[in-house]
């Protein structure tokens, strides 16, 4: 045969088509369709949900530094008070300033921060304690608490700010 005689081969353009096929790539065509719509619909919401987290975290801190201002209102009160009286007597002027101080550490206390009282002799704990400075001294163990120059506040699961103090050494 001839390049001429050759029969002609079919190319898929030329191929009969089958009905079936057809039908099964329309419906997939249409469920990638939907698909492809229902994922931009999911993400769309989930980007919705993390705007109304945003919003409603900064919305809660607001209300929560409100609450917080608001329960010391009355201790700023009490020392404008204080300052009002400071040419009387001055022992009512240290009793009022007490009180305050008082009232200051019950509305750290209730909100979840009580005052550490960390007393002398108790020993040094890093995690509770601050060391500010040593002091050689005969009378306490070396290692331990010497002297609490600033209280500590909150539970010993969670600390506000430990307590410095000043740790005993051996003495030479």
């Amino acid at each position: 045969m001839s390049e001429q005689e050759t029969p002609e081969q079919e190319t898929p353009e030329q191929r009969p088509v089958d009905a079936d096929v057809v039908d099964s790539t329309a419906e997939t065509e249409k469920q990638i369709a939907e698909l492809e719509d229902s994922w931009r619909r999911t993400a769309a919401e989930l980007d919705n949900f993390r705007k109304r987290c945003a919003r409603d975290l900064v919305r809660a801190r607001e209300q929560e530094r409100a609450l917080v201002a608001a329960r010391w209102l009355p201790v700023l009160d009490n020392l404008e008070r204080a300052l009002e009286h400071a040419s009387s007597n001055p022992d009512q002027i240290v009793e009022g300033v007490r009180a305050v101080h008082q009232q200051g550490v019950a509305i750290l206390a209730d909100l979840g921060y009580p005052r550490r009282d960390d007393e002398t002799g108790k020993p040094f704990d890093p995690a509770r304690h601050e060391a500010v400075g040593t002091v050689a001294a005969a009378d306490l163990v070396p290692g331990t608490v010497a002297h609490v120059v600033r209280p500590g506040y909150g539970p010993d699961a969670e600390i506000l700010r430990p307590a410095s103090v000043v740790v005993a050494t051996r003495s030479e």
